[in-house]
């Protein structure tokens, strides 16, 4: 619970006096509350500063990255720093509303036009986190470099000091190299499931919570196919603006196996059938 040196805290940081708290869900990281000011509402994550080191830090980057593009609803981000033995994250509140008419062929097209944000190499300029898991983004000059030694590997040495053990990996990553189109870095969400985007008071679509890079664009397009939940409208007006290299839906599983090793590490075994399919698929 937030505690009265911490509000006071966050007042002294917004010159605002807040006359209202509420509990807002934040999943199983992180505490989440909507604060109600004299003049706004805002809202507030927080954590322990000893656990997820530098998350919200990397979140703010994030976010900004992303209204710096300027073609999602993104919070704002006001402040973020520790106080006491928290961690914390202040934002914009976005208000939901309904959808508008358009909806899924917008989020289309805005999905598209970021994809179309780029740099001449594969990577951030900090290392981020995915859901509690940190992601690295060391600078690689191919997607498939990218992919394996930022991506993959890191996922499959956390999962082998879990328990967890991969035949043919040296194979699997031969066999992905054919595969996997050369194409430019694109700005990319990388967290894009169905529950990190909103809709905003004005209908539009919003997205929160990502673990950005600029790397292969198909990691937002299979992520988003992993848990379902788009309209395939979204897709198809996608195609339409910025087509995608041909035959990736045949490559789906290669990059949902990193976010199937995300889930192996977050929740257990019940993703491992998965990650040995597509191992043995490729090996």
């Amino acid at each position: 619970m937030l505690s009265k040196q911490t509000i006071e805290h966050f007042e002294d940081l917004l010159c605002e006096k807040v006359i209202k708290i509420r509990t807002l869900s934040g999943g199983d990281i992180n505490e989440v509350y909507l604060l109600i000011t004299q003049v706004r509402k805002l809202v507030v994550k927080l954590n322990r500063v000893s656990m997820f080191l530098g998350m919200f830090e990397a979140e703010a980057k994030g976010l900004e990255e992303l209204r710096k593009a300027n073609i999602f609803t993104i919070p704002k981000v006001l402040h973020y720093g520790k106080y006491s033995d928290d961690a914390f994250l202040l934002l914009e509140y976005i208000r939901s509303g309904n959808q508008v008419e358009d909806f899924w062929s917008l989020f289309g097209e805005q999905l598209a036009i970021l994809h179309q944000n780029s740099r001449p190499y594969f990577g951030f300029e900090s290392d981020n986190y995915i859901g509690s898991l940190p992601q690295y983004n060391t600078e690689s000059h191919s997607a498939v470099d990218f992919y394996i030694a930022q991506r993959l590997s890191p996922q499959f040495i956390l999962a082998e000091k879990k328990g967890f053990s991969f035949h043919n990996l040296d194979s699997f990553y031969k066999s992905i190299e054919s595969e996997i189109p050369n194409e430019a870095s694109s700005l990319i969400h990388g967290d894009l499931w169905n529950g990190n985007f909103m809709i905003d008071h004005n209908g539009f679509p919003c997205l929160i919570d990502p673990a950005i890079a600029f790397a292969p664009r198909e990691m937002d397009i299979t992520m988003m196919h992993l848990f379902g939940g788009f309209n395939q409208e979204l897709f198809e007006v996608y195609q339409d603006i910025f087509p995608l290299v041909e035959n990736w839906e045949e490559r789906i599983a290669i990059w949902q196996l990193y976010y199937l090793l995300v889930h192996l590490n977050l929740f257990g075994s019940s993703y491992l059938k998965q990650v040995h399919s597509i191992i043995k698929r490729y090996s």
